[in-house]
């Protein structure tokens, strides 16, 4: 990751920073951009924790905006110096906050105590309990949800931060009383004056590592600097900790040289590489309706059976993952098989929004081009005989990169339609770097695979309309909004 002496303005991004005080001696705090996913969490979770809480952001929206309002949050709008006084104890600095931020630069100017939200979190919650920190390139959101439901089945009474939110409540964080505290740990960086890794900022007493592929390319310069992230957060356990790695990943695997903690692999039976034995597997596992089913196998000994009502085999090895650390913080393999059988899933990932007419509408957040082929894969599993139209909007800074062009191709041309959305074109994008919506399409249509890209979601909503029939599956995938496109779609679907 780049370092803060290598920006323009590397002037306003080191400074000192004052201190943090105990945590017993904070009382306010203030979130700049309180409205986002994992700040709106943490506000929710310091105000559970009986701290005074206010924020700001530039355009507070429903869901975030209604359960800060429910919790008694007061939620400013748009940014100014002045919502700064009075001075709270401690300033929360959003990572999408840059040195010239109104709130960012009066919190630095005035040498207010300040920090990001992981080293916050850290700092008020985590000082004190055994850290699950959920990393990897892809199912770090669902594997953070399913382990919190199955150490609240276990009776371990986890705290939890997540990036999501589990189908049934809309709690993303909660204190718990437990030993164990579940974190989704993002290898996104911390916030202006922080470039480190926020899941570097945990300090994990258990580790889990999903996978590992080039991401984010917009803060990693290459694969050798990413891969260099995870195998910090590999270093960070101590020696009575563990680190929970996937076995089939050749590059995760790689991290238990980087490690003094203990190490537990994980995968099916059968994809063991090297004649290695996966202390945590799968055996016989099965796609069904609905979901999947295999036998939890422990040091090579059955120990439960599993019926999963989720679809994808990397969903499949996501619960062995969790499997391994509820064992190893005292849940019993009956229990955790019991508490996998009842999660009902995160919104956003594989969610059904809608059965209209025979047409079977389900959102996803995958976004980069293996997440999007394994969903597609995944629900092809879990609803078999259903034509797949995916419907998909590249929106990440990484996925908006031309040299994802021929990944997405591959990925897109395993559904049996597709409709493209030209993805938005930003302030800080290279027009030369961009992603032509248009050549990811040709290059689906040459594989076999009926492709058309449209400039936007309200361009393509009408064709897409036309195009599903008794039967299909409608896929839509962005790990954005995309303007409100599978409520909508379901809403025409209604209207024909």
């Amino acid at each position: 990751m780049r370092r803060l002496e290598d920006f323009a303005d590397a002037h306003l991004r080191v400074f000192p920073r004052p201190p943090l005080p105990p945590p017993d001696a904070i009382r306010s705090v203030y979130l700049i951009g309180i409205c986002g996913k994992g700040m709106g969490a943490l506000a929710e979770l310091l105000a559970e924790a009986g701290y005074t809480v206010r924020g700001s952001d530039e355009a507070a929206y429903p869901p975030m905006s209604t359960r800060l309002a429910a919790r008694g949050i007061p939620v400013l709008e748009g940014y100014d110096a002045a919502h700064l006084d009075p001075a709270p104890d401690l300033v929360v600095v959003g990572n999408a906050c840059t040195p010239a931020h109104p709130e960012a630069a009066a919190a630095r100017e005035r040498g207010l105590v300040q920090t990001s939200l992981p080293e916050a979190l850290a700092h008020l919650f985590l000082s004190r309990r055994q850290p699950a920190v959920v990393a990897g390139t892809h199912g770090k959101t669902t594997t953070t949800g399913l382990l919190t439901h199955v150490l609240r089945e276990a009776g371990l009474d986890p705290g939890f931060l997540v990036g999501g939110v589990m189908v049934g409540e809309e709690a993303t964080s909660g204190l718990g009383s437990g030993r164990v505290f579940a974190v989704e740990g993002d290898e996104y960086d911390a916030a202006y004056f922080d470039k480190r890794p926020k899941m570097i900022l945990y300090r994990p007493y258990r580790a889990v590592v999903t996978s590992l592929e080039f991401d984010h390319a917009d803060i990693y310069r290459d694969w050798a600097e990413y891969k260099r992230a995870f195998h910090a957060f590999a270093a960070l356990p101590p020696p009575d900790g563990l680190l929970v790695l996937n076995g089939e990943d050749p590059e995760v695997r790689k991290l238990a040289k980087r490690t003094w903690a203990r190490v537990r692999l994980y995968g099916e039976e059968g994809h063991e590489p090297y004649g290695e034995t996966f202390a945590v597997a799968a055996r016989r596992l099965t796609p069904v309706e609905g979901g999947q089913t295999f036998t939890l196998v422990v040091h090579g000994e059955p120990v439960a059976d599993v019926r999963l009502p989720m679809g994808g085999r990397y969903n499949a090895l996501n619960a062995l993952a969790v499997a391994t650390v509820a064992l190893d913080a005292g849940a019993t393999p009956e229990g955790v098989a019991a508490a996998l059988g009842s999660f009902r899933g995160m919104k956003r990932r594989q969610e059904v929004i809608a059965d209209r007419g025979g047409v079977l509408v389900v959102d996803d957040f995958a976004h980069h081009p293996t997440a999007v082929s394994a969903t597609i894969r995944g629900v092809r599993e879990r609803w078999p005989g259903r034509r797949i139209v995916a419907v998909f909007e590249p929106r990440s800074n990484s996925s908006r990169r031309k040299a994802f062009e021929e990944p997405y191709a591959v990925s897109l041309a395993t559904a049996d339609r597709l409709f493209l959305s030209t993805p938005p074109l930003r302030h800080n994008d290279d027009p030369a770097d961009f992603l032509d919506a248009e050549a990811v399409a040709e290059a689906v249509r040459q594989r076999g695979t009926s492709a058309d890209a449209y400039p936007s979601a309200d361009a393509l909503l009408p064709d897409l309309v036309d195009a599903l029939q008794p039967g299909d599956l409608a896929l839509v995938m962005s790990n954005g909004s995309f303007d409100g496109l599978p409520a909508r779609l379901a809403e025409a679907l209604d209207e024909r």
